[in-house]
């Protein structure tokens, strides 16, 4: 494993049957602390709405609260549904987060609604119509609203006040090669949905790479994968752990809309033939293990994709087992400081 591969942690703020939506934001504020300490890159939010199993609907205010509690990492948006949200006012926030913390807010911005199309009408309201196949125009009118890297003014007549002076960098999100080649076209770094799409990752990083355009951004192409992990002290350990999340993908296939269950309530959970298949090829290929055996996969996931980066979701029912499971694969990894 190349040492100089660095990890972070994606976070959804995961809700668990039994307890609050208020405990699992203190948890994700705690986690945020722990492992700032043990050397992860950047922290970034999720945005989902209608998910009582995930409580990362408003990233902007979860960033700013991340941020001040730790003193290190990057803390951004993965992401900012960009279809459910005016460019001006996303860079408004995301500049005003940027004034108070400089250097330090990364805005990642993807096509999806993280959301079913009824509350993705709610959201948007007079601009209910809007499907996402204006996201290229929308991140280029994103990308007016601050100055360049390199000092460059903000090309845009309106000003974002107070993102106008402050140099935010913009991902791309995606799970497919038209987010890859967006993002290379536009010179943006790219970060890929492995976590939910494992089969195209390296097929999107290449389209990435063969589109990438030296910009006023990035001179060269710079790629994350985001990915599902679990680490324990054994295998068997690792998959008892990612239970509840395998539990709650059926759940939600079947037609449901629940909180994480518990890993005992999900061990009773009974799959179908076609759920198994569905659960093996999701959660086959992410990071579920042993130290030994998630340092094996992280390894082949890196050199089959080539990515410079590996970002890490991980819902464990005990918060305290969620935070040494980072540990461990902070131990697997030596994440650069």
């Amino acid at each position: 494993m190349s040492p100089d591969i660095r990890l972070s942690v994606l976070d959804t703020a995961p809700a668990w049957h039994g307890a609050t939506t208020t405990e699992a934001l203190r948890n994700s504020i705690d986690l945020a602390s722990r492992v700032d300490d043990l050397g992860y890159h950047r922290y970034w939010l999720a945005e989902h709405h209608n998910t009582p199993a995930l409580s990362t609907s408003s990233p902007a205010v979860l960033i700013g609260r991340i941020a001040d509690a730790t003193s290190r990492m990057r803390v951004g948006s993965g992401g900012v549904m960009l279809p459910n949200h005016a460019p001006l006012v996303v860079a408004e926030q995301f500049g005003t987060l940027a004034a108070l913390q400089p250097d330090r807010i990364d805005l990642g911005v993807g096509r999806a609604p993280g959301t079913d199309p009824r509350t993705a009408r709610a959201i948007r309201g007079a601009a209910a119509a809007r499907s996402g196949a204006d996201f290229p125009e929308q991140v280029g009118e994103l990308l007016g609203y601050f100055p360049s890297p390199k000092g460059d003014p903000a090309r845009s007549p309106i000003l974002a006040v107070p993102a106008m002076e402050h140099a935010v960098p913009v991902w791309v999100l995606g799970s497919s090669g038209h987010s890859a080649r967006l993002a290379g076209q536009l010179g943006l770094p790219y970060a890929y949905a492995h976590h939910f799409n494992p089969h195209g990752t390296a097929d999107a990083v290449s389209l990435y790479h063969a589109a990438f355009e030296p910009s006023e951004y990035l001179s060269e192409p710079y790629a994350m994968a985001t990915v599902v992990g679990f680490v324990a002290d054994t295998d068997e350990h690792a998959h008892w752990l990612a239970g509840p999340l395998k539990a709650i993908t059926v759940l939600s296939m079947r037609g449901h809309n629940p909180l994480f269950p518990t890993p005992e309530a999900a061990a009773e959970l009974v799959f179908s033939a076609e759920e198994q298949n569905v659960i093996r090829a999701l959660y086959g290929p992410q990071l579920i293990g042993s130290p030994d055996t998630v340092r094996e996969h992280l390894a082949a996931l890196v050199a089959a994709t080539g990515v410079d980066e590996v970002m890490v979701t991980t819902a464990v029912h005990d918060h305290a087992q969620r935070v040494r499971s980072y540990e461990l694969l902070a131990d697997v990894a030596a994440p650069a400081h």
